[in-house]
């Protein structure tokens, strides 16, 4: 683990904590779930750059060692995409292969939406991709399901998610 450096990039307006290691010039981008960090991805980070790979793994905007802003407006997926796309210009990364895990899957799929200039491809593991309805709130729906207790119903503040049917 010792081997894995750690740096702070500037992007979108915020400061980036970045864990990376590997010199090739395939490079993989990771993306991390709720509520985890880079360190998820310790074992493939290690493994894949001794493969030839360029090995990246920021703390999203908001977790660990990463700036966060305090407007919750400022956590979209258009902030969080364009923090990875100003990191791997910062990074002079051109294209990048993405991996995502829970929310970073998300992600990973707004990244391919908005920027599929910048994604060789694309690897998403445990959740399977939903396309949103516009008529329907995912959270009222896992609140109907799960109750107030599920994880990401815990989080909701000052909204009311039971307004809306889910599919």
């Amino acid at each position: 683990m010792d081997k894995i450096q750690h740096t702070t990039v500037p992007t979108n307006g915020i400061n980036m904590h970045v864990a990376s290691i590997g010199t090739g010039p395939r490079a993989i981008l990771f993306l991390h779930g709720f509520p985890e960090l880079w360190y998820t991805w310790r074992h493939q980070l290690l493994s894949l750059s001794s493969l030839g790979y360029r090995c990246i793994a920021p703390d999203l905007r908001g977790y660990g060692d990463t700036d966060c802003p305090a407007p919750a407006a400022q956590y979209t997926s258009l902030h969080i995409v364009g923090d990875l796309v100003g990191l791997l210009d910062g990074l002079g990364i051109q294209r990048v292969f993405l991996v995502g895990h829970d929310w970073g899957a998300i992600i990973a799929w707004h990244f391919c939406l908005f920027r599929p200039d910048r994604v060789k491809a694309l690897v998403n593991t445990s959740v399977p991709f939903t396309p949103r309805h516009p008529k329907a709130s995912l959270i009222a729906g896992m609140r109907a399901v799960f109750g107030d207790d599920f994880y990401m119903c815990r989080f909701q503040v000052g909204h009311n998610f039971n307004t809306c049917s889910f599919y």
